[in-house]
């Protein structure tokens, strides 16, 4: 960069034109640091930088539009020294908006930073920076499937083999540009930061930093475009959600007692907490049927006769007991037939 970024933390965003260049030099100074940073990118304080840097960048655009600096039919060599610094607007733009870590907005943030390179490489093919070429615009979906199937269905082929390599010759030149660039970078940059030097190096400054760019942002589109490919086939709709049971609401406590007496008592100690005897509490749960022995009618019937054989035996004593003589008589002589006969004679539902 060639001024100081110090006014990052103090700029004002909703400032005049004349701070147009305080907030760009402050957006491409936040750029250079989580670039060159050893902490996770994907931390807090790093992401909140990156947000913080897109914000100033993307002010500076707004103005930059406001005032018209560029135009199509303008010329690289009409364009002011130091508006050409703005023509790495949308490249830093792309460059933090790929950094970004929101796993569940990733499709639309590699969609963004696409439009942002694009744009960068659109602009400077305008103004002929450089010889490259452009490639398809993120809006031209229908162009770009269609190629994507012609590559697919023919990859074999002798065409496809010559452009494969006429490929990989032009990624290797442009890896050769990008290493001349960077290197003649180093020498101007200290140039340019001891602020002695005049207009023309600081105009070779900034047309060294948009080539490197633009070797930059046709990496990066090669890259997005692999991985719009991948991100499209993990869109995958969502399945049916399960049903969740309705929780029941949570029970009052309470303070269970004997009787009476003891409820008042306890009541009385902790007069936040509400108390019942016993009885109370098993008549509430016998009005709500959540008693164990409610709901289970064989066991019900089961005691029912239990209790109706108990009673039939407590009548016979009690006629025993009065002297019935027909009682008496048929009490004997079930005496006499239980010592002729073992028990369980004549029951034949238990034959074997």
């Amino acid at each position: 960069m060639a001024e100081s970024g110090s006014t990052c933390q103090t700029v004002d965003t909703d400032a005049k034109p004349y701070k147009l260049s305080e907030l760009f030099n402050c957006g491409w100074k936040i750029f250079e640091e989580v670039d060159t940073t050893n902490e996770a990118i994907g931390s807090n304080s790093v992401q909140v930088k990156i947000k913080r840097g897109i914000k100033a960048l993307e002010d500076v655009t707004r103005m930059v539009d406001e005032l018209q600096l560029f135009s199509s039919n303008e010329l690289l060599e009409e364009m002011a020294t130091t508006d050409m610094k703005y023509l790495l607007l949308p490249a830093l733009l792309g460059g933090l908006t790929m950094k970004l870590t929101n796993r569940d907005s990733r499709l639309k943030i590699v969609n963004m930073a696409r439009e942002y390179f694009h744009e960068f490489l659109r602009r400077c093919k305008e103004y002929h920076v450089s010889d490259f070429r452009l490639p398809k615009s993120p809006t031209d979906e229908e162009s770009r499937s269609s190629s994507a199937t012609t590559k697919s269905t023919a990859s074999t082929s002798s065409s496809d083999l010559v452009a494969m390599a006429v490929q990989r010759q032009a990624k290797i030149e442009r890896y050769r540009q990008k290493k001349m660039t960077e290197d003649r970078l180093v020498e101007v940059k200290k140039a340019v930061d001891s602020e002695k030097a005049d207009e023309e190096v600081v105009r070779d400054f900034y047309l060294l930093n948009v080539k490197k760019w633009i070797n930059i942002a046709l990496e990066e589109i090669d890259s997005i475009d692999q991985e719009l490919e991948i991100l499209k086939g993990m869109d995958i709709p969502a399945g049916p959600q399960q049903c969740k049971h309705p929780s029941r609401p949570p029970m009052k406590p309470f303070v269970l007692t004997k009787d009476a007496i003891q409820a008042q008592v306890f009541g009385a100690g902790y007069p936040s907490l509400a108390t019942m005897t016993v009885d109370d509490w098993y008549e509430q749960h016998q009005k709500r049927g959540v008693l164990p022995d409610q709901g289970v009618p064989k066991r019900v019937a089961v005691e029912e006769n239990v209790d109706a054989k108990d009673h039939e035996d407590e009548m016979k004593e009690k006629q025993v007991e009065n002297d019935d003589e027909e009682a008496m008589v048929k009490a004997r002589n079930w005496d006499d037939w239980k010592d002729s006969h073992r028990r369980g004679y004549g029951n034949r539902k238990n034959m074997g």
